[in-house]
């Protein structure tokens, strides 16, 4: 079952890096194992992903098994995962467009597809703090609750799921939704959706 899971998050760490979703060493993966959590090590290069760079810790982020250094931002991982019982999943990344819009220091809130509408409602944007701080899990977890995708402000983004490929299909939806909407801006800015369409389609939900 653990090889399974570091098979599956080595597939889904490989194709973020062939798409340009996490650059070098930057960004974390990790995934439930009971009640334990697999997490990349630090140091370690999501596209480029090897049995050796996993770690297994337990809720309180202390290191059970595998490479003795877990990443830094394991805390953040398990904070996600405690207010989420359905999370069982995260990515945490650095992917351009969503990151464009986090350095901005502007959320992704507007309703411009009902695609974007129906999975995120919209995209908070968690204020700063240091990488692997306990602050920024502070901050970045009054988001926990709500929502799914989250921008951590000049950081990058976490995304949450009920599995890699979930969260993986989370992470590729977001990335190109803030790449539209950048896109929009340039051609004079996007046409928003009515509030009565938007109502429709929460509605579906």
């Amino acid at each position: 079952m653990m090889e399974q899971i570091k098979q599956e998050l080595i597939k889904y760490g490989k194709l973020a890096g062939s798409k340009g979703y996490t650059p070098g060493i930057s960004g974390n993966i990790s995934s439930r194992f009971g009640d334990s959590f697999v997490i990349t090590a630090s140091g370690s290069a999501n596209g480029y992903l090897e049995d050796k760079d996993f770690s297994l810790v337990d809720i309180n982020g202390h290191h059970i098994d595998g490479n003795l250094k877990p990443s830094s931002e394991r805390f953040l991982h398990l904070d996600f995962y405690k207010k989420r019982s359905d999370i069982n999943c995260i990515f945490h990344m650095h992917s351009p467009y969503l990151t464009a819009f986090a350095a901005s220091g502007k959320a992704l809130d507007e309703a411009i597809s009902p695609e974007i509408v129906y999975c995120f409602d919209k995209i908070p944007l968690a204020e700063y703090a240091l990488p692997g701080s306990e602050e920024l899990v502070n901050k970045t977890s009054i988001y926990f609750k709500d929502y799914d995708v989250i921008l951590l402000e000049n950081h990058g983004v976490i995304v949450g799921g009920s599995s890699v490929r979930d969260t993986y299909l989370k992470l590729e939806l977001a990335e190109e939704y803030a790449k539209t909407l950048l896109f929009a801006k340039l051609l004079g800015g996007a046409k928003i959706l009515p509030e009565e369409e938007v109502k429709k389609i929460y509605s579906l939900k």
